[in-house]
């Protein structure tokens, strides 16, 4: 009786369409850095649009499990919280903290949700209001820190070190998690990410923070350094977070309109989760933010 054939090692799957996902990843970078060197107010106005089908993708998402959110008043507030923060920054359109406008717009956000479900009745009522405000605090107000970053000293250079770090950090993971990922992270949350994934993600965010920092912000590399290690962080937990609701929701993407990618959320989640971390650490470390 012959001995069993020894089995080669089995390598993970990438489990992505890579070449397409790396053409819509250029892509949105190619009209993200335009914007930025074209007119700022383009990049946030973009930023905008992509949130909106952001809230059209959790808002699908979360009809699977019988909730309904107010998704127009949501989708107009997106755009409203989201271009008021850098407006209102940079511009000085009204004699008012930037900061009271956006809150002002949050809450009148939160306020039109609440009138919109009443026709509907009591029944349900609490369950669908509830998912509004989960939508509304998870994409318009994360993403308005998008336009304080903007409209600070050197904005596109802050932009853009805030959204290469969550990318490299991505990249890194990913890689790692291909060739070396042994060990999982987080099984039942995301079968996919392992400690070695994590590894890489700090390697070349870290790598990535340092270098920005030093040579598009002007700052030390301590700085950078601080700021890998926060964004790094708060863009993993992003990723688990969206993870986590396409779980619960029984979904495997969030959509499809970005091939390779799966659907907006599936894209901008890491980004969402690392905007206020960046610009807090920016605003606190930097001068001009």
């Amino acid at each position: 009786m012959s001995e069993p054939t020894a089995q080669a090692p089995h390598r993970r799957s990438p489990g992505r369409d890579l070449p397409a996902a790396i053409l819509v990843a250029v892509v949105l970078l190619g009209l993200m850095a335009v914007s930025l060197l074209w007119a700022h107010w383009a990049f946030v106005l973009l930023v905008a649009v992509l949130l909106t089908f952001g809230v059209h993708e959790v808002a699908q998402a979360l009809r699977q499990v019988e909730m309904r959110p107010a998704l127009w008043p949501l989708a107009v507030g997106t755009i409203l919280i989201v271009s008021s923060s850098y407006l209102v920054s940079k511009f000085h359109l009204v004699d008012l903290n930037p900061s009271t406008i956006t809150l002002s717009l949050i809450g009148l956000t939160a306020l039109v949700c609440l009138i919109w479900r009443m026709p509907g009745g009591a029944h349900g009522y609490v369950r669908d209001a509830a998912a509004s405000m989960f939508i509304l605090g998870y994409i318009p107000v994360l993403g308005s820190f998008v336009g304080l970053l903007v409209a600070g000293d050197n904005g596109a250079g802050r932009v853009l070190t805030y959204i290469l770090i969550v990318i490299a950090g991505d990249t890194g993971g990913y890689l790692f998690g291909v060739l070396f990922g042994k060990h999982k992270m987080a099984p039942t949350i995301s079968p996919k990410k392992t400690w070695e994934g994590l590894a890489g993600s700090f390697a070349l965010g870290i790598a990535t923070a340092i270098v920005l920092a030093i040579w598009v912000l002007g700052v030390a590399w301590w700085v950078g350094l601080i700021l890998g290690v926060v964004v790094v962080i708060a863009g993993v937990c992003g990723d688990l977070i969206e993870s986590l609701i396409k779980r619960d929701v029984g979904l495997k993407d969030m959509g499809s309109v970005l091939p390779g990618h799966g659907g907006v959320m599936d894209r901008l989640d890491s980004l969402l989760a690392a905007c206020p971390v960046a610009w807090l650490t920016m605003f606190l470390l930097i001068p001009g933010g």
